[in-house]
């Protein structure tokens, strides 16, 4: 796809249209902008299309995409991160992966890509703590604090419904089990709490 129309400027448009094209698109398919709403789905990946074109761009500009930072690495400047991003993609996770541990150099594009496969394994810890790093690297990239974001509220969503389930609250059960154990305590030094048991 052609990156001026994903951003809807003019072909050759300057850097500083793209960034102000750009800008606008972000805050029109910001996720708070969807929240619980049935369309967050596309306008995620409408976005995911509009950081990819902006970084194209960007590129070709010899502007940088994310926070100016050296040590963030747009995936289009550096094929292999494309390339990661496509066995991603296409669910071959252990060669992602394999290919990411051979890197040396560990960019926010790194930390991104190790947390989206830690996501698909299940591991949403590590998988926070890799969009964390990516995050704190490259601030401004919208597309990790996105990921972390739309991770951490999961996460929660998790938690409360174990919570609805009675894990990490006291229940009936939690009191019952408190006296037996303090009987018990009590039958050891010579008293008795609960005579009936």
């Amino acid at each position: 796809m052609n990156p001026y129309e994903i951003l809807g400027v003019p072909q050759g448009a300057d850097e500083e249209t793209i960034k102000k094209a750009y800008k606008e698109l972000v805050k029109k398919y910001h996720p708070d902008q969807y929240a619980n709403n049935p369309l967050s789905d596309l306008a995620e990946e409408k976005l995911k299309e509009i950081n990819e074109a902006y970084r194209m761009l960007m590129n070709q500009k010899g502007g940088t995409a994310g926070s100016g930072s050296r040590q963030s690495s747009s995936y289009s400047g550096n094929p292999s991160f494309a390339n990661i991003r496509q066995l991603i993609q296409s669910g071959r996770i252990t060669e992602a992966e394999q290919i990411l541990d051979s890197m040396r150099e560990q960019t926010a594009e790194w930390n991104y890509l190790k947390g989206v496969i830690a996501i698909q394994r299940g591991w949403f810890d590590r998988a926070v703590n890799y969009l964390n790093t990516a995050v704190r690297m490259d601030p401004q990239n919208f597309e990790y604090r996105n990921a972390l974001a739309q991770l951490n509220q999961r996460v929660n969503t998790y938690r409360n419904v174990g919570n609805m389930n009675g894990y990490g609250r006291n229940t009936e059960c939690d009191c019952c089990t408190k006296l037996v154990c303090a009987d018990c305590c009590c039958e050891s030094m010579g008293g008795d709490l609960i005579s009936c048991c």
